[in-house]
């Protein structure tokens, strides 16, 4: 086996990566409070081709030299927003269509592997603060959680890790979107 080169992988131009259909999904990251997994969200909805990324709260903003080290370009590829409240952008993704979904650990979730999306329908998964989550009354604004199960000690993810997993499973179910 033999490593490709970069010039092999036959990836598209920002130009085009803006004009090609985009997976139905949004990613709202709320109150994330490292620069780098923002960064590592941005490059994941990048290799995803997802719609957009709603930033919130504390979470930082592009331009920054942190989100551009782990992001390697991205944040210019991926359409974002910026919403000083997380419950603003789950409002207004609502009224434009999407069903929006926490991942968090509540009463209730539907098990990330039982997770069945609806063909044409638009998706917003809602990430939160990597020590305390989804904001309660975010979570009470979504239509539902989606849980990813786990087997070992530590009671959570890496923000970044659960999103790359959540954006992978909706492409797997969706593709060709």
């Amino acid at each position: 086996m033999r490593k490709l080169k970069i010039t092999e992988l036959n990836r598209v131009s920002v130009q085009e990566f803006k004009q090609a259909d985009k997976l139905p999904l949004a990613i709202v990251l709320d109150d994330v409070r490292s620069v780098y997994n923002v960064g590592s969200v941005f490059r994941t909805a990048d290799a995803f081709r997802v719609e957009r990324v709603a930033l919130c709260g504390i979470t930082a903003q592009p331009p920054s030299a942190e989100i551009h080290k782990t992001a390697l370009g991205a944040e210019f590829s991926v359409d974002w927003t910026y919403h000083a409240q997380a419950l603003d952008a789950v409002r207004q993704l609502k009224e434009e269509g999407f069903e929006v979904l926490a991942v968090e650990q509540v009463e209730g979730s539907t098990a990330l592997q039982d997770w069945r999306p609806q063909p044409g329908r638009k998706y917003a998964l809602v990430l939160g603060n990597e020590v305390k989550g989804v904001q309660q009354q975010v979570v009470n604004a979504c239509h539902g959680c989606l849980e990813i199960p786990q087997y070992g000690t530590k009671h959570s993810l890496n923000v970044s890790c659960t999103a790359s997993i959540v954006m992978w499973e909706f492409l797997r179910q969706v593709w060709p979107f």
